[in-house]
């Protein structure tokens, strides 16, 4: 099968396009032909290296996947061969306490994907447990099923399940031109807050505006601490949806209401934040941290993807040869949404 993969870490030129032997199938599993997968910064994240996480090589990255059932293994009972899926990005054991409780994103052997020990869906083919499969969600074709399952359900987690968000609030989503800042954005609408996203350039505001945000800011040019005092009359953010770090925890947190959540799931622009912990007893404020949610968590949001409540947005897209170059649109930030690669 063909693969875009890479042997070595660096830039996007170290994405290589290959023939591998197909993956074959143990009794629980299910091999799916890949149609599209989309992109995220955890793609990129993995092919630049990360200090002290060792990534085992050659790596084919690529968490969020739709395409066809091309065979099922002995002991799959649900799918059927031609069946059009998605698929669940996270693997966990499924009989550890976390798994039984149904916090599997929580399971001590979870693993994404495409992430740091699994292949992923930058191929022609991929085995996954059948837990994993799911069925396309009605209306949506393969690209547009790609767009939504890691970062519709990273948001969900965040904002629902752990920011427990409520009619009223008043939201602040970080990079709103992100495919989780899109995310973020329709889920805190649809839950009655007021949403204030940034974007670092006018055009992406205008669009999160358009997707339904009742206010932007473009970070490059506004002083967002202040932006924010004047947009909430003085009384602050309910719900930071973060995921950029870096110097902005400084500027954000003193802007939060009084028992407000700074829920993180990234780190894209540095790992080290930076705050006045007299804000967090005063105030009694919340860091909250995210990582991905649970299956159930997923099968919740493909409903409302399906009633047309929450919508997936794709910026471009690009055939799997051109690997590196959607790697290059995401790392300068051009995109407005999810970038997706199809075969």
């Amino acid at each position: 099968m063909k693969v875009a993969r890479f042997h070595t870490h660096g830039g996007p030129e170290v994405l290589k396009q290959e023939e591998i032997p197909d993956p074959q199938i143990a009794p629980h599993q299910v091999l799916v032909r890949i149609r599209a997968c989309a992109l995220n910064h955890l793609d990129l994240w993995l092919r630049k290296g990360l200090p002290g996480v060792k990534v085992p090589l050659p790596h084919i990255p690529g968490c969020d996947i739709a395409g066809e059932v091309a065979a099922v293994g002995a002991l799959c009972t649900r799918v059927r061969v031609g069946e059009p899926v998605v698929i669940s990005p996270g693997v966990s054991c499924g009989q550890c306490i976390r798994c039984l409780e149904g916090r599997d994103n929580l399971c001590p052997q979870y693993q994404i994907i495409g992430g740091y020990g699994l292949n992923g869906g930058y191929a022609e083919l991929i085995a996954v447990p059948e837990v994993n499969v799911l069925p396309l969600p009605k209306g949506l074709d393969f690209v547009k099923a790609a767009a939504f399952p890691l970062t519709f359900l990273t948001a969900w987690n965040m904002l629902v399940t752990l920011g427990n968000i409520r009619p009223g609030h008043t939201v602040l989503v970080m990079g709103a031109g992100s495919g989780v800042g899109v995310a973020a954005l329709q889920i805190a609408k649809r839950f009655g807050a007021t949403v204030i996203a940034t974007a670092g350039t006018d055009e992406k505001v205008a669009k999160a505006r358009g997707l339904g945000a009742d206010h932007g800011i473009n970070y490059q040019t506004h002083a967002m601490g202040r932006e924010v005092k004047q947009l909430t009359e003085g009384r602050g953010i309910d719900i930071i949806f973060e995921h950029v770090g870096g110097e902005t925890w400084k500027e954000l947190i003193p802007v939060m209401a009084a028992g407000g959540v700074l829920v993180t799931c990234g780190a894209t622009m540095g790992p080290t934040a930076e705050t006045d912990i007299r804000y967090l007893f005063m105030r009694q404020l919340r860091i909250q941290g995210a990582f991905m949610g649970s299956k159930a968590d997923l099968m919740a949001l493909i409903p409302l993807v399906e009633a047309g409540e929450l919508k997936p947005v794709v910026d471009q897209v690009l055939p799997l040869s051109e690997a590196a170059q959607a790697h290059r649109l995401l790392e300068e930030r051009r995109q407005f949404g999810k970038v997706v690669l199809t075969l």
